[in-house]
């Protein structure tokens, strides 16, 4: 038995056998697949034949599905269960598959035929037709029409490129699992005692006595936000904010990487003809130019700064009388917020907390999806790469399983920060016939359960949840069978988060937060009474958190349009916060741009933006479910059948439009952000 016929990676068929894989499966795997890539090249631009979808495009489609699948489990597993070894099988294999797939891209024959295909008289459905118009559009944006030298620098940009976001993303990790800061027990006065607990767990983890600190996200947030003593929230922050940067260990300092990704990228925008890479980047989305979006944030600025001001002045009033703190530093901001919310609404996030027991937020999550798509989610088993995974299968009316994810909620040392969706499997039809189903992993970095204690989670951390739940069913609903359209793919990267926000609405409304809780202790749901409380918050300092969002699209935009911004992106930054910041971070702060990894390690450089225009889609979206809440299955059914099954096989605006028969406005945006009159507001008027 040769050792590929029992790599892991290797097997085509069925679920991936995570529980198997080794460092040492990647590379026979990488170099057989690359192997298969060029033998199926070679047989389609040998033919004498004329192109036909079945000659070209399916053998193509079904040979980049089986690589796709095998390198996405590597890049999943460098993710969620980072080592050393399997960092080192990854970067040694990056380099090859990059320069493939660039060469791919500029393959002129290639890209012959595919023209020659649109032009066939072969009888080609719609899907099937807008698979060629993309392909053909990303082999100019590939470099196919450049001459052979800038060519070869457009390759080795993309290779170079490819090897610097993944420093960069392993350079956070290092720096965030490296910090730790060991307190005693009266230092953590008005913390959680579940965090309490996690903190001193995480110390007998180490062999060591009290409590040990983290920067992973289910220690830090609480920390900033219910820690009384000062100093140990200024010295989390300090380290939060200075992760990865030139105020820690040099092999870490992604400040050089920065720098040459923005280089990089802009050159390889010019040898394509475009002025920045910006415009290269939204040639492929829905917005029509940088000048747009610009325009788009900036009104949306003008509509939050002045209560984002008015938010920061109330909360600086508040922390002077209430809490002695003369001088608001930026640690203080969460703290004294929390303090406020808790105070102005008689509730704190302690409180709701303890209404969102793991299995209960997963039972009503299940159930809402279950009355909107007319599924049900049933646990299932697979092999796993960490025993807290859980796997699921989604079953249509007829008790047919049509798609099935992974659940990885909690965070670890050797997992990436955040939370996120990708594929294990896309759906597509091969050439022979076998259809293969969507398989999906929802990644989150949720607080673990505390000794005897289920896991429970925050609200906001529940709409993380909802929010990834959002994108895996963009993914597992979809009805195309044509890889590279099926699900997300092919879905214009600033409508991609019209799913997820989306579904983030749900988490506000009563009938859904009912199934959603159940009391720790007592076992209620929540009461009506605390409901009212976190709708009247709803609001609470969205000036704030918009200005912030803006913040963060406007650098992204100003750093990928401005050649400049490359060598001083400290100073490019101050010129976006002077325009639309209200809370000005001290100058050593780096969370940006050293740690900004959506668009340095992540699909959203040039694209941060995205947040913000999909949130008016999915604002505008979720308003007919506001509007006529007794008929959430009817309004779902539409839902899924315009936008989560069609995938890419159109437009995002026109699965948009299908969907709500118009364009879409931004004034339900507004209203959901509190700078407009609310719809019962806007009915009182009415009947009155």
């Amino acid at each position: 038995m040769s050792e590929l016929s029992i790599n892991p990676l290797m097997q085509d068929e069925g679920l991936p056998c995570f529980d198997s894989i080794l460092p040492a499966h990647v590379s026979p795997a990488v170099q057989s697949g690359l192997a298969d890539y060029k033998i199926t090249l070679e047989t389609i631009l040998s033919s004498n034949s004329e192109p036909t979808w079945a000659n070209t495009a399916q053998l193509l489609l079904d040979c980049s599905e089986r690589f796709s699948r095998r390198w996405g489990q590597v890049g999943h597993l460098n993710a969620v269960v980072n080592s050393p070894e399997l960092r080192e099988a990854y970067h040694a294999n990056l380099p090859a598959i990059t320069t493939f797939f660039a060469e791919l891209g500029q393959n002129e024959a290639l890209c012959r035929r595919y023209e020659a295909l649109a032009k066939t008289a072969e009888p080609l459905s719609s899907i099937q037709k807008r698979h060629i118009e993309l392909e053909l559009r990303d082999f100019q944006l590939g470099g196919v029409a450049l001459p052979p030298a800038e060519k070869e620098r457009f390759k080795a940009i993309q290779e170079k490129l490819s090897e610097l976001s993944a420093h960069f993303e392993e350079h956070l990790l290092d720096a965030t699992n490296q910090y730790r800061f060991n307190a005693r027990l009266e230092q953590l006065t008005g913390l959680p005692d579940d965090v309490i607990a996690q903190a001193q767990a995480e110390a007998q983890s180490q062999g060591e006595t009290g409590y040990t600190l983290t920067l992973r996200a289910p220690c830090y947030w609480p920390v900033m936000q219910f820690v009384d003593d000062r100093s140990v929230r200024e010295a989390l922050y300090r380290a939060y904010v200075t992760r990865a940067s030139e105020f820690g260990a040099k092999e870490q300092d992604n400040t050089p990487l920065v720098k040459e990704i923005l280089e990089l990228r802009h050159e390889a925008a010019q040898l394509l003809g475009f002025p920045h890479y910006a415009a290269y980047s939204l040639a492929s989305k829905m917005a029509d130019s940088a000048d747009e979006v610009m325009e788009f944030l900036r009104d949306l600025a003008k509509r939050a700064k002045p209560a984002a001001e008015r938010d920061l002045a109330e909360l600086r009033v508040f922390a002077r009388e209430h809490l002695a703190l003369s001088t608001l530093e930026v640690w203080d901001i969460p703290y004294a917020s929390e303090k406020l919310r808790e105070m102005r609404y008689a509730f704190s996030e302690q409180e709701l907390k303890q209404y969102f027991p793991e299995d209960q937020v997963l039972s009503g999550l299940f159930s809402l999806i279950g009355e909107l798509y007319s599924v049900t989610i049933e646990q299932d088993t697979a092999p796993v790469w960490n025993p807290d995974v859980r796997f699921y299968s989604i079953k249509n009316q007829d008790k047919e399983i049509i798609g099935q994810f992974y659940l990885d909620l909690y965070a670890r040392a050797n997992k990436r920060g955040g939370a996120w969706m990708d594929d294990a499997q896309n759906r597509h039809r091969a050439a022979s016939g076998s259809a293969r189903m969507p398989v999906a992993h929802l990644i989150a970095n949720l607080s673990a359960p505390a000794g005897d204690q289920p896991a429970l989670f925050t609200h906001d951390e529940v709409i993380t949840l909802f929010h990834e739940c959002g994108h895996g069913l963009h993914h597992l609903l979809t009805e195309v069978e044509v890889f590279g359209l099926s699900g997300v793919q092919g879905v214009e990267w600033d409508a991609v988060e019209l799913p997820s926000q989306f579904m983030e609405n749900f988490c506000w409304e009563w009938s859904v937060l009912q199934n959603l809780t159940r009391h720790v202790e007592t076992g209620e749901s929540l009461p009506k009474a605390l409901y009212d409380k976190i709708q009247a918050a709803r609001h609470f300092q969205t000036g704030l958190q918009t200005v912030r969002q803006i913040e963060l699209a406007l650098y992204d935009l100003c750093l990928h349009t401005l050649p400049e911004a490359a060598q001083h992106p400290i100073q490019a930054l101050e010129r976006v916060r002077e325009e639309v910041a209200v809370i000005i971070p001290p100058v050593w702060n780096r969370s940006l741009p050293h740690s900004f990894s959506h668009i340095f390690a992540g699909g959203y450089a040039a694209g941060y933006y995205s947040y913000k225009w999909a949130e008016v889609l999915s604002a505008d979206a979720f308003e007919c479910f506001e509007q006529d809440r007794q008929s959430w299955s009817q309004l779902g059914q539409r839902f899924r059948q315009a936008v989560l099954a069609k995938g890419g096989e159109r437009p995002a605006m026109e699965s948009f439009v299908a969907f709500r028969g118009r364009q879409p406005s931004i004034e339900p945006l507004l209203r959901q952000c509190g700078f407009l009159p609310g719809l019962s507001d806007l009915n009182h008027q009415v009947i009155s």
